[in-house]
């Protein structure tokens, strides 16, 4: 049996708090314990400020870009162990696995080479130098420089390496050192990668920490020069954004919630073309991947009302040819949710759907379950439902199924009804447009930008090239207003940014224009 525990103080330590059991999903059975609580917080934050700050503050952005790069590479060396645990603790197939360590690995790997760009630097010039006043002698200029805190990153069960990794990226090259809390019950990967890393002997002592278990007390001893990134529910986001000292200390909190996105198929589209294969193909991958578990994945397809009957027919065969179960095994194409919890939730929320849009495809538990001792394991097989009315309508837009969910809601065809039905999403990550007619996709991009964090445009001439709707890329923005938390990550330097301080510096202009 595996025992899992922090890294804190520059060694990974036996905690004093309750073990905690991680589960195969697949199978219920144990797999590994995670000794949780019984961590000194004002110790581990304490370290991370006097050890790992001012190391990582020392070196240029070219240095800590060789870090990551360093980092990416441990990933790589040792991606079939990471897969591995995934599959097993995760209940992943081995697709969704790659997904999540190849996409840890590509994310630090990319700010490795933003690092390197950025060169000897340790501050970003912001702007141009400005004349003040009516001479020529006052200038004023703005600057980000490395803040003198902590970045602590409260992950999603989701994805514990590429979540920790495109949080960890942008602040490492900002400068500032990291504490990493994943989620228990998927916590294996984590803190395997943890350990690779400390092996590896790569980050300056204190640049890096990991905390398992609960981590109650922790963000009360936080202060002005912290940075919070946080992934996961919208009510849970609310009790971290509400903490008292939080608040009281103005600590910048960054938060990645819940999101219904969208694809949108244009009235133009001809069934069986080029746009349509990308559409269908998009539109399955999004709803199964990691058994929807994903913040990117599609929760509304939205049809011409001419189009729905065809449409539905080939999701239909489409979703009706997979086959779900154990992820160990290899022909299994979607596996368990992660959690029981997680099961009974996407079960209530499939309850709802049923009494309020028709079910064309799949229950809540498939019949036939591959590999899988009969009642075990937290599964949720793929389900799409059409909202044929207003009562429909709204039943999709209440609350986001976590799982492999989606529904379809028919429309005239209209620009703006499509663009209206996508904001009623009321804030999302990433949303897709499905057209050949650019006049059509640009008012509908356009007209739902405000909502979204990422608009994606697919047209006929895409098949072969686009890049699947739900793969967050380091060179975008990765984020979304309103319901999808309000936060932002990666989008290259902007990413940076966000754990970084600005600061207008003011004075005669001889002193500015040296300053930097």
């Amino acid at each position: 049996m595996v025992t899992l525990t922090s890294y804190v103080c520059g060694a990974f330590s036996t905690a004093r708090g309750e073990a905690v059991a991680l589960l195969n999903p697949a199978t219920e059975e144990t797999v590994a314990t995670a000794n949780c609580g019984g961590v000194d917080f004002e110790a581990a934050l304490r370290f991370a400020r006097e050890k790992g700050g001012p190391a990582l503050r020392a070196l240029t952005f070219a240095q800590r870009g060789e870090l990551l790069g360093k980092m990416a590479a441990a990933i790589h060396e040792k991606r079939d162990e990471l897969i591995e645990t995934s599959v097993v603790n995760g209940g992943t197939t081995r697709g969704g696995a790659k997904f999540d360590v190849d996409g840890a690995a590509g994310t630090l790997a990319s700010y490795a080479e933003l690092g390197n760009k950025l060169g000897s630097a340790r501050e970003i010039q912001d702007g141009e130098v400005v004349l003040i006043g009516r001479g020529a002698k006052l200038a004023g200029r703005h600057a980000w420089l490395s803040r003198e805190g902590v970045a602590v990153f409260i992950n999603a069960f989701n994805f514990p390496a590429w979540g920790f990794a495109e949080k960890a990226a942008t602040a490492l090259l900002a400068g500032l050192p990291v504490i990493n809390k994943p989620a228990t019950a998927t916590a294996w990967t984590a803190a395997r990668l943890a350990e690779l890393l400390v092996e590896a002997a790569i980050l300056p002592a204190g640049a890096f920490q990991q905390l398992l278990g609960p981590v109650t007390g922790l963000l009360e001893r936080l202060g002005p020069q912290d940075v919070v990134a946080f992934t996961g529910s919208s009510a849970t986001a609310l009790a971290v954004r509400g903490t008292p000292a939080l608040l009281k200390s103005g600590v910048r909190v960054n938060v990645e919630a819940d999101s219904l996105n969208a694809a949108v198929l244009g009235p133009d589209v001809e069934p069986g073309g080029s746009a349509w294969t990308t559409f269908l193909r998009d539109v399955v991958r999004e709803v199964i991947e990691k058994s929807g578990q994903k913040c990117t994945a599609t929760r509304r397809v939205i049809v011409p009302a001419v189009l729905v009957e065809r449409a539905v027919e080939e999701l239909v065969d489409r979703l009706g040819a997979l086959k779900v179960g154990n992820p160990a095994s290899r022909d299994v194409e979607v596996g368990p949710l992660a959690t029981r919890q997680q099961m009974v939730d996407v079960q209530r929320g499939c309850a709802r759907m049923r009494a309020a849009a028709t079910t064309a495809f799949g229950r809540e538990r498939p019949e036939v379950l591959v590999d899988v001792a009969a009642g075990k394991g937290f599964f949720a097989g793929p389900m799409l439902f059409v909202a044929r009315d207003e009562k429909g309508i709204a039943a999709a837009h209440e609350d986001e199924i976590f799982g492999p969910i989606a529904t379809v809601i028919p429309y005239d065809g209209a620009a703006a009804t499509a663009t209206e039905l996508v904001r009623r999403g009321q804030g999302m990550l990433v949303s897709t447009v499905y057209s050949d007619d650019r006049d059509w996709s640009a008012s509908v991009a356009k007209g739902i930008a405000p909502w979204v964090g990422r608009v994606c445009l697919v047209d006929g001439r895409s098949e072969g090239v686009t890049l699947p709707p739900g793969m967050v890329l380091p060179e975008l923005v990765h984020g979304g207003p309103g319901r999808a938390g309000g936060g932002e990550e990666q989008g290259g330097v902007r990413g940076v940014h966000h754990y970084m301080a600005r600061a207008a510096f003011e004075g005669p202009r001889a002193t500015i224009e040296r300053l930097l």
